[in-house]
């Protein structure tokens, strides 16, 4: 964090980071592999789709 200078910087990247590890971060022990994949795999193809545009 003492990387930053501005504070706003650090909110911004903080917020990008926790949409984007909500997004792909699944909970391993609640689903069974598979699931997990699908979802992951959906999620990402969101994600390639968002940046594509």
């Amino acid at each position: 964090m003492l990387r930053f200078r501005r504070m706003r910087s650090l909110q911004k990247l903080v917020y990008i980071h926790a949409s984007v590890f909500n997004n792909f971060n699944q909970g391993r022990s609640l689903s069974k592999r598979i699931h997990i994949k699908l979802n992951r795999t959906a999620a990402l193809a969101e994600w390639r789709g968002f940046c594509s545009t």
